[in-house]
């Protein structure tokens, strides 16, 4: 099939489903089809050529408004540059065609926005994609695209990963440059992949690589491949289960979610990630002081276009006392020392991605343990602590009456490992991306 052949197939799909799933802002059909005629014309090759893509409305797209999921930032002129990492993945072959939903700001872990309608999960339209790169998760999941970029600040592309049944990469903090995105906490933003394949996510995850110095948070570290390794399997490697906390808050599909990987790996050593739990307080301090700063003179000047629950976060983390954020910046330190020392013992650990499968859109609470809890920022109960020190993650999905998934946690730098695991779990079929069923 030619690439414009693709392309008008995958738009015709995004017209007819997406009035469902409501996963696409802007769809960008006439460049597609103009990228399209390059490919087949052999004037763009590469990993990617004709694969089409789309972006969480985070990333700068050349001729749109950066939205950022929210009211006040389509007053914003047109971006003139496509974010660094739109460029990679062209240069790749791969084809953008379009911007999608997201949770207002990226401080959402739902899917829904007030301004452009909740996103909804292609395995049950009644249900949340997760967010804040829920637009993301519903395009992949539900068949729009085979690639989509998130962020993840807190669990951005896990979350969604996890309740739409994808494969999502959140990759070592600084290893993607983030040039061309709208920020959210700098201290804590990754940008990644969410796609249905393991070879897809690597592909796509080794176009992107690269220092950028236009980001002065990328690191210089130089691009190190990750697809030729993926065939190597787990041989060899010492993965280990979360215990302890991850252990904790959490519906029966999540523990039987970990449970079915743990022993398709052949899993049989727990081992405690310490002070887990302070590891979520303190990034939620530094999320809220930090994305309260960041958004101050928007407070001030329009408050009233905000979604308040949004707004009511952003406020309260002017108030948070600066001793107090110190000190959560000290944890951090030690946290991230923590465990090097751990995964001195161990290569992978596994543990949930979310406490449960999809809630229902606009379901405000649930009951973890016994406990009824608010969604909006329970859902990033296990994801919080690994995004607070950067490690990368891979979230794999588990399949079910709704499909859930299940994170692959590495070391610093080490995406490979995180992902020849996803792999072999992916060929064994203990991990799969879910087809829906009753989406029209």
């Amino acid at each position: 099939m030619t690439a414009r052949a693709t392309i008008e197939a995958t738009l015709a799909n995004i017209a007819d489903k997406d009035r469902v799933l409501n996963a696409f802002t802007d769809v960008t059909a006439e460049r597609a089809l103009a990228q399209a005629d390059a490919v087949d014309a052999g004037q763009v090759t590469g990993p990617l050529a004709g694969m089409p893509f789309a972006v969480k409305n985070l990333f700068d797209v050349k001729g749109l408004p950066t939205r950022a999921g929210s009211a006040i930032n389509r007053d914003r002129p047109p971006a003139k540059r496509d974010a660094v990492l739109i460029e990679r993945l062209e240069k790749a072959g791969a084809i953008l065609v379009g911007a999608l939903n997201m949770g207002e700001y990226a401080y959402d872990f739902t899917g829904e926005n007030r301004h452009d309608g909740p996103s909804r999960n292609p395995h049950d339209t009644a249900r949340m994609t997760g967010g804040s790169s829920g637009g993301s998760g519903g395009a992949v999941g539900g068949g729009l695209v085979p690639l989509a970029l998130g962020s993840d600040t807190n669990g951005s592309i896990r979350v969604p990963s996890s309740l739409c049944g994808l494969f999502g990469l959140k990759p070592t903090f600084g290893r993607l440059p983030r040039t061309g995105s709208f920020p959210f906490v700098s201290s804590l933003d990754h940008l990644g992949p969410l796609a249905r394949s393991v070879r897809d996510l690597a592909l796509a995850y080794d176009a992107m690589q690269g220092h950028d110095p236009e980001d002065p948070f990328c690191a210089t570290r130089p691009a190190e491949p990750t697809t030729p390794l993926l065939n190597q399997g787990i041989e060899g490697l010492r993965i280990a289960r979360a215990g302890g906390y991850f252990r904790t808050m959490q519906m029966p599909e999540a523990t039987a979610a970990v449970g079915h990987i743990c022993a398709a790996l052949g899993v049989t050593t727990d081992v405690e990630i310490p002070e887990a739990a302070r590891a979520r307080a303190a990034a939620y301090l530094i999320t809220t002081a930090e994305g309260a700063a960041l958004h101050l003179g928007r407070l001030r000047e329009r408050p009233a276009d905000f979604d308040p629950d949004v707004r009511d976060r952003l406020i309260a983390g002017t108030m948070v006392p600066a001793g107090m954020v110190i000190q959560a910046q000290k944890f951090r330190r030690w946290f991230q020392e923590a465990m090097v020392r751990l995964f001195e013992t161990v290569d992978a650990i596994i543990a949930p991605a979310t406490p449960c499968s999809a809630p229902l859109i606009g379901q405000k609470t649930f009951v973890l343990d016994g406990v009824e809890l608010p969604v909006r920022p329970n859902m990033g109960i296990f994801t919080q602590p690994i995004s607070f020190i950067g490690l990368p993650v891979v979230a794999v999905p588990v399949a079910g009456p709704m499909p859930i998934g299940v994170q692959i946690i590495a070391p610093a730098w080490r995406e490979d490992i995180a992902l020849r695991i996803a792999r072999h779990l992916e060929a064994t079929g203990a991990a799969m991306a879910q087809t829906p069923k009753d989406f029209p």
